[in-house]
């Protein structure tokens, strides 16, 4: 198809996009996830999770022939780096001492989701040639000062790479089932692991059965208003307890109950009658992956919180034979727990000629570190070897 025929739309709602359409090019791209869904993301910004009064504006990036959407990509004008999790505060810095604005800057990104997957959809590689083309011409245009792809597959950070853009690595921690023959129960998982691993599972989880906690799992429209009302009570008293504010909002989980109720699993711990705790899964049923998402408390109890987001959650998927676990961003505590290392991609493109060659030499030095910090940490593997 002639490039010259593709017609560039910015949209500042996703609304503006047929729901059909999106979710259409988004099943053809060979890394979907649900967070990328129309429903997800137009649940974003209609709750005022993610809109220009929280420093994410929505400029959601199209390509078309005639009526029909070639390729699109959820992109965001930042005024802050909050809710990324691939942190440049460094480089906004940098920006400031030598008197240059960083922001606003563009994001392709599911806002407050560190969860892999397409994020330039497309339905062949010329519409995603003249997408890449469309986000440097919006960032051009606009004077913005860079663009920053988050959480990218690696074949979709090599082709951008490819094009100039400079490619950073982070870590993530990923349970994955046993191939080719899943895992029987908790048990025969546990099996699997060094001695003194399997030993520290069990004991911490029993001092939380020993506690008097037990769980009640509820899937989907099983999950009743109420229940989300304590959710979200325990997810903002965690964001409290740390110093700071919830990014999502009652209204954008009651919108997920209502437009994506097969997707969540919640994790409700009971204690003398009362729910005391809460963990919060988005699920994949037909991927079968699991994506640890939030969780909260009323009450301090000595493990509940590993009980919570990984063990219960850990024995569910190998219960429903789910292949994938996904742990979400940062923490070594859970290589113990059974979730290894696993590296994801960002790319990014810097107008400042200056300031790219300098976060291109920044990059060079941190990717040989950042290769040895994982292959430290696989060699402390918690599983038999």
């Amino acid at each position: 198809m002639d490039s010259k025929n593709y017609v560039i739309r910015v949209l500042a709602d996703p609304s503006q996009i047929d729901p059909g359409a999106w979710n259409e090019l988004l099943s053809m791209q060979p890394e979907p996830t649900l967070f990328m869904r129309h429903e997800y993301l137009a649940a974003l910004v209609r709750t005022g999770c993610a809109c220009a009064d929280t420093g994410w504006a929505p400029s959601f990036v199209t390509v078309w022939h005639g009526d029909h959407l070639q390729a699109a990509c959820a992109a965001w004008v930042k005024t802050h780096s909050y809710g990324e999790y691939v942190f440049d505060w460094a480089w906004a810095e940098a920006y400031q001492r030598h008197g240059l604005h960083y922001y606003p800057k563009l994001l392709i990104a599911v806002p407050f989701t560190p969860v892999p997957g397409t994020r330039l959809m497309a339905v062949d590689a010329p519409a995603r040639n003249a997408l890449i083309e469309a986000l440097r011409g919006l960032a051009q245009q606009a004077g913005l000062s860079s663009i920053h792809t988050l959480f990218a597959p690696a074949p979709e950070a090599h082709i951008t790479q490819s094009q100039g853009w400079l490619q950073r690595q982070t870590v993530q921690f990923h349970w994955q089932n046993r191939t080719p023959q899943s895992y029987a129960d908790f048990a025969d998982f546990l099996a699997a692991m060094s001695h003194d691993k399997r030993k520290k599972i069990s004991q911490e989880r029993r001092r939380v059965a020993e506690a008097g906690v037990s769980f009640t799992v509820l899937h989907g429209k099983q999950i009743a208003a109420q229940d989300w009302v304590f959710f979200h009570a325990c997810y903002t008293l965690t964001y409290r307890a740390h110093g700071s504010s919830p990014y999502l909002n009652l209204a954008f989980f009651q919108a997920m109950q209502r437009t994506m109720p097969e997707h969540w699993l919640m994790f409700v711990a009971y204690r003398g009658g009362e729910p005391v705790a809460v963990s919060l899964l988005a699920i994949d049923p037909q991927r079968r992956v699991a994506y640890g998402r939030y969780w909260g408390c009323t009450e301090p109890i000595a493990l509940l919180h590993f009980e919570a987001c990984y063990y219960q959650p850990l024995q569910w998927c190998i219960n429903n034979d789910y292949r994938q676990f996904e742990g979400g961003a940062q923490g070594e505590h859970k290589l113990a727990r059974g979730l290894l290392p696993v590296v994801s991609h960002s790319t990014h493109w810097l107008q400042h000629p200056g300031f790219y060659d300098a976060v291109a030499r920044h990059l060079e030095r941190e990717g040989p570190g950042m290769q040895s910090y994982v292959d430290e940490l696989r060699e402390h593997s918690p599983f038999k070897a």
